[in-house]
Formats: C-alpha cells, structure tokens, sequence
C-alpha cells in the first residue's frame, strides 16, 4: 500500500505544472538524489570504507550542505561532516553490514520527508528491516542542501 501512495504522491508531483514550476528540481530529480545518497552513505558506513568513499558522498550534496542531527546534537557543514566521517572510519565505528532503504515519502516544496530503515540481508537473502526512521531533505540548486535527521 506505501508502494502504490508514493508512487500516487510521484506521479501528481511530476503531472501538476504548479508544482515543478517553483522548484529547480522537482521529484523527478529529488528521489534518484535521495537513493543515491543513501546507497552512498551505506558505502561509507561498512568496514574498510576510505576517504574516497566519503568524498564521492559527499560529491553528491550541494556545496553549502548542512547536516542537522537533533538527538545527537549534530549540527555541521560540509568540512566538519567530512571531519567526523573521518574519525569514526579511523576509530573503527562501521563494523556493522548493513542497508539502508526508502521506506516512504512525501515531496513538498524544495523538501522531501523520508521514512527509512536499516536492515540487513538475511541468509535468505530477505532484508529485514529495522525500527523505520524520519529524515528531511531539502534542496537548493536542485541539490541535496540540508539534511535533518529527526529521530
């Protein structure tokens, strides 16, 4: 059923002209971005994962990105994001093999509202989810310019 919602909630965003006509990059650019970023991020977050592969994420992002994390008190710019990617692949954080994947979404004005989860591939080859979380991107020059993670 959110399948056959999100695509519903696409497919209005892209037929309506009103609603591409202010934004530089409208949902048919945002979600590819979005999928990105996250098949991104899961490259920088396994074991053995190098500062190549922060810089190729961050690559993806607007120059101006601001990363915003509220339980954590995260709130940095794209030299100090860099920095603190750096330090948890030399401390040894990503250890964990896991995937992240879009659950759902809502597409707003420069904005798209994301529910996600981690998981991992079982040895079914079945992903099992985790608790589903909730992050907002938004968008500038038809970038990825700020993202708040809200959980």
């Amino acid at each position: 059923m959110k399948y056959y919602f999100s695509m519903l909630l696409t497919l209005c965003c892209l037929l309506s002209p009103s609603a591409n006509a202010s934004q530089t990059c409208g949902a048919e650019c945002q979600l590819p971005q979005i999928h990105a970023y996250f098949k991104a991020l899961d490259k920088v977050s396994q074991s053995g994962s190098s500062e190549q592969d922060v810089d190729d994420f961050l690559g993806l992002l607007h120059p101006n990105v601001n990363y915003i994390h509220l339980e954590y008190g995260a709130n940095f710019d794209r030299v100090n994001w860099r920095s603190a990617f750096i330090r948890n692949i030399a401390r040894g954080a990503y250890q964990q093999p896991k995937e992240q994947r879009v659950l759902n979404y809502i597409v707003g004005k420069n904005h798209v509202a994301v529910e996600y989860a981690h998981g991992s591939i079982q040895p079914d080859g079945q992903w099992q989810q985790e608790q589903p979380l909730l992050v907002l991107f938004g968008f500038t020059d038809g970038k990825i310019s700020l993202v708040k993670e809200l959980w």
